[in-house]
């Protein structure tokens, strides 16, 4: 399973937004339609808000690919 590494800079990213970032998908709207389709897992749990906030520490996977979210440390 492809890991991908994502560091957050911000408290959260919305989930459409998120695989647009990882380059899961070639734009937000093609984000929501993945996850209306249920093709996508967070923390091991189909989501299907498609603006759903991810957090640090959070893994979303879709296919073999994993997102692995990681919070910016505090300065």
């Amino acid at each position: 399973m492809p890991r991908i590494d994502f560091p957050l800079d911000r408290s959260h990213v919305a989930l459409n937004d998120l695989l647009r970032l990882a380059g899961l998908a070639d734009s937000g709207g093609a984000g929501k339609a993945l996850v209306a389709a249920g093709a996508v897992r967070v923390d091991g749990k189909v989501e299907l808000r498609k603006t759903c906030k991810i957090r640090g520490g959070q893994v979303v996977t879709l296919g073999d690919a994993a997102i692995h979210v990681q919070a910016d440390p505090a300065p």
